[in-house]
């Protein structure tokens, strides 16, 4: 049977593989390094850097939630924004899988 722990690794790697313009690697550093933030604070932080609408972010984030399992959602109230924080018990994991150089199409072929 397969862990929990090593199923998430799998789709780690494989969000992190089709990762061409490095907004994924960059939304999983800022996880890493705030620990919680709404779609608007992840945006705003991202578009310094990129060129990356709202609703990529917003994309990216609920994907992050839904299919990798490594973020919480909290809502205070139905007026206040969704709140996205970072699973203690997977940083470790995903420092390590954001800090491995990403492979490209190159490489893999080379």
């Amino acid at each position: 049977m397969v862990s929990i722990r090593a199923k998430i690794k799998s789709r780690l790697e494989k969000f992190l593989e089709v990762d061409s313009n490095g907004y994924r690697r960059a939304i999983l550093c800022i996880f890493i390094k705030v620990k919680k933030a709404t779609i608007d604070e992840l945006h705003e932080m991202l578009s310094s850097k990129y060129n990356v609408s709202r609703n990529t972010v917003a994309s990216m984030v609920g994907y992050i939630h839904s299919k990798l399992g490594i973020l919480r959602a909290h809502k205070e109230s139905y007026k206040t924004p969704m709140i996205y924080l970072l699973r203690e018990e997977y940083i470790d994991l995903i420092m390590k899988m954001v800090a491995s150089p990403s492979k490209t199409i190159t490489d893999s072929t080379a």
